[in-house]
């Protein structure tokens, strides 16, 4: 996890619902807040979005011939869903300041 040393900007840190995250981390620093999203709600868990992504365009009904395969389909399609910046802001950007306020 990365912390601000200069302490001149507040760093926000999302966990989802699971039982091993807990606040105790935001404790150790006075810049860090915690935003903890509720249990079972992967439409706000950005990586979720992102897989359902590849699954829909490039990795459903496959079959791989071996773990090079995987990777290399995997690979290809995470390439895939970079070229478009604005998709990539889209999907990862939430607006979690007005979601805790």
């Amino acid at each position: 996890m990365l912390v601000n040393p200069s302490k001149s900007k507040t760093i926000l840190k999302k966990f989802n619902g699971a039982s091993w995250h807990t606040e105790d981390i935001a404790n150790e620093f006075q810049n860090l807040s915690i935003i903890k999203l509720p249990p079972y709600s992967p439409e706000l868990n950005p990586i979720e979005q992102v897989w359902s992504w590849l699954r829909q365009h490039y990795l459903a009904n496959q079959s791989f011939t071996d773990y090079e395969d995987i990777v290399s389909k995997v690979c290809r399609a995470w390439n895939s869903f970079l070229e478009c910046s604005a998709r990539v802001r889209q999907m990862c950007s939430r607006r979690w300041i007005e979601l805790t306020s």
